[in-house]
């Protein structure tokens, strides 16, 4: 669904409990460990598919 109605409750949530300032130091903090967790996540697949690669080499394929 995306940015739907949960998240906004969770936003007015998060208003509420932690109030203006502290909230929009959270979801900096947020915004930068997901920036993290993503440039993490795609080092690892391309490190994956490296040495998947490297494992199986593609043969060339024969002319009949």
């Amino acid at each position: 669904m995306g940015f739907g109605i949960e998240s906004l409750f969770f936003v007015a949530l998060g208003y509420l409990v932690l109030g203006p300032k502290r909230l929009q130091t959270m979801i900096g903090r947020v915004t930068r460990a997901k920036a993290r967790f993503e440039e993490i996540a795609q080092a690892f697949k391309s490190q994956l598919v490296e040495e998947l690669d490297m494992e199986h080499p593609e043969t060339p394929k024969s002319s009949v």
